[in-house]
């Protein structure tokens, strides 16, 4: 590396997006080795959505390191394709991307498979492609790529994964990804996206127009709650994993599960208006929504 490589700029910017996400990523409390693993994951993850979202960082540094031309640079389905060609050589070889050279130890500490990591990619691919969602079973495939692969590679990094936390840690994760749905309708319509399922929407009369108003109606709150309401059964589905580990872990998961009931707590307190932009859940809220949780009563 040059004085003049963006590479570890770039790596940095996109690890320290994690301060801003619902739930901890990789907290103080987790053993030194595990942070590193997850934060390799995360470190994925991210840049794997910001690619699908068109969030990576000016200049087009991140599609040079993957091999994209500069002509080229802007196609986030030719820069999902290089990332794909770039994860495959975690696998096989040596990675270009900073992201994927960090992330590659960790592959290899756990033995994971690239499953995971390939229903991202596709989750991002079917952004590009899929923008609006007839059904809610329609929703919860999209989920299956978009969101339950990361709390499966959580089970895999800390070495705890059977069928059963599996199926507990998926409804946990599309109650989160439903969730953040939910605080970005706004954002995401303005990448003209809609995560609310068309049949719902025709229930409770909902049109797109509607949702690019300054502030919600009636109707739309009323969809808002029925969405807030089907996120929080999945995370009462989920929750019994908290209690199915111990130590560290536990303190781990209670704080996902925390995250997506203290950002429902944050809707619920905004009476559902979520157009303003995401309610944000405060750190009290998310500290007494772990702490029911850690005590066995949520």
């Amino acid at each position: 590396m040059t004085a003049t490589d963006p590479a570890p700029d770039l790596e940095r910017a996109t690890l320290a997006k994690s301060a801003s996400e619902n739930f901890p990523v990789a907290p103080f409390f987790l053993p030194r080795a595990w942070r590193e693993d997850l934060m390799a994951v995360y470190g994925f993850a991210r840049l794997v959505d910001d690619i699908g979202d068109g969030d990576l960082a000016p200049g087009g540094g991140d599609a040079r390191l993957l091999g994209v031309e500069p002509d080229a640079a802007e196609d986030r389905l030719v820069l999902l394709d290089a990332f794909e060609a770039d994860l495959r050589r975690v696998f096989d070889g040596t990675p270009r991307h900073p992201l994927l050279r960090r992330l590659q130890p960790t592959v290899r500490r756990h033995a994971l498979a690239p499953e995971p990591f390939l229903g991202l990619i596709a989750a991002n691919r079917q952004d590009q492609l899929v923008t609006r969602y007839e059904t809610y079973d329609d929703l919860l495939a999209y989920c299956e790529l978009s969101a339950n692969p990361v709390g499966r590679l959580v089970l895999a990094v800390t070495g705890t994964s059977t069928p059963e936390r599996v199926r507990l840690s998926d409804a946990i994760c599309t109650a989160l990804q439903i969730v953040e749905h939910l605080q970005d309708v706004a954002e995401d319509l303005g990448r003209d996206r809609i995560y609310l399922p068309a049949q719902d929407m025709k229930r409770f009369h909902v049109r797109e127009t509607d949702l690019a108003a300054d502030s919600a109606g009636a109707s739309v709150r009323a969809l808002v709650a029925y969405e807030a309401q089907r996120a929080r059964d999945l995370l009462n589905e989920g929750a019994p994993l908290v209690g199915s580990v111990h130590g560290r872990l536990k303190l781990l998961l209670a704080g996902f599960v925390a995250g997506g009931r203290a950002a429902l707590g944050a809707i619920t307190a905004a009476e559902f208006d979520v157009l303003p932009g995401p309610p944000a859940p405060g750190t009290l809220r998310l500290l007494r929504e772990a702490g029911v949780i850690l005590r066995g009563k949520g």
